[in-house]
């Protein structure tokens, strides 16, 4: 895979997009890895193999592979009602949810009946606080001012819900009883080497050299320069693209039975498996294709930043991509996509 075939540092002009990160896979490792331009507008800090970019929802791809280790460790099973293990809080019961409860299984494939309160789930606000998931599940903080519950019934409709990771994320520290970013760091990050990805609940002055700042369309600094997400399971991861290309990694090895984390083959093949009779949705990832082209992909795009990760584990390929600009588009819409397009169309070739 390469990017040769289109010029990056001016299409980087052309969309405002200060800084840029790609790490490629090829033949099952990593392949290398090209940085261009800079963390923060009108700086010298130029990107490097260790700059740090917010993540956004790719860090959906990160709970759902931890997901799948405690399911390996047996502390979760992907198909027992959630309120058999859940302590702090549980899902309400309705009129939804008597035939059918809600599963792990259906929380990561987005198919719970749960749908995200119109206007929730912004970036931290410094003025509200950071709330915990108890407060933010029972609808008391200002990201979430309604209760979270079931609107249809579990596994008859696809609705990409942050909600649904809060609540595995509150569910993976009850049945652990130590914080999520501890057991993501113990479970995940230390095995595979990630060791420039934190969940951050609070950027402090001193760490901020390898950090890349917010920018908007225009390429302008966004407000607070470092959005942060108070939701770590569904949004707050902050990577390299070299660490999550490491975690791409990891599921390629996972699925060939050589996990580093101790995921097995079969629960592997079960993220990559087409969920609730949808092709294009698996656990915590999302699918085109089958067979030798299966293509695996996570999306994240938040405040100042756009992002995304892809995989062909069945040809030993994949790449991350990280930008430190919002575009206002669809990521397929902007530079990343005209990056994935020269990828994928390397591959035909």
């Amino acid at each position: 895979m390469n990017i040769n075939s289109i010029n990056i540092e001016k299409r980087m002009k052309d969309y405002n997009v200060p800084g840029l990160s790609i790490s490629l896979l090829e033949n099952g490792q990593i392949s290398g890895i090209e940085n261009f331009g800079i963390l923060e507008e009108v700086s010298s800090r130029k990107v490097n193999e260790n700059s740090i970019f917010s993540a956004c929802s790719i860090s959906k791809f990160l709970t759902a592979m931890l997901a799948m280790k405690l399911v390996e460790e047996g502390y979760l099973d992907l198909d027992d009602n959630v309120n058999q293990r859940l302590v702090s809080w549980i899902v309400p019961d309705n009129k939804y949810t008597k035939s059918k409860k809600v599963t792990l299984r259906n929380l990561l494939s987005h198919h719970s009946g749960i749908k995200d309160p119109e206007g929730s789930f912004a970036e931290l606000n410094s003025k509200n606080g950071y709330p915990s998931m108890i407060e933010l599940l029972k609808g008391d903080t200002p990201y979430c001012k309604v209760p979270i519950e079931v609107k249809c019934q579990p596994d008859s409709k696809f609705h990409y819900s942050d909600a649904g990771f809060c609540i595995i994320q509150q569910l993976i520290e009850d049945v652990t009883k130590k914080p999520f970013q501890q057991v993501m760091n113990e479970y995940i990050f230390v095995p595979i080497g990630m060791e420039n990805s934190y969940f951050k609940i609070k950027m402090m002055e001193t760490e901020r050299e390898n950090y890349a700042c917010g920018h908007n369309r225009n390429g302008e600094l966004v407000e607070g320069k470092y959005p942060i997400y108070p939701y770590p399971a569904s949004s707050g991861l902050w990577s390299t693209s070299l660490d999550l290309a490491e975690s791409v990694l990891e599921l390629m090895n996972a699925v060939k039975g050589e996990s580093k984390v101790g995921i097995s083959e079969s629960l592997a093949r079960e993220m990559i498996t087409p969920q609730c009779g949808k092709s294009w949705t698996g656990l915590g990832v999302f699918l085109e294709g089958t067979e030798k082209e299966l293509e695996i992909t996570s999306l994240g795009w938040g405040v100042g930043f756009q992002c995304m990760m892809v995989a062909l584990p069945n040809l030993g390929k994949g790449a991350v991509i990280m930008t430190n600009a919002e575009l206002g588009v669809h990521q397929m819409k902007g530079i990343i996509g005209e990056i994935y397009n020269s990828l994928m169309s390397d591959l035909s070739e």
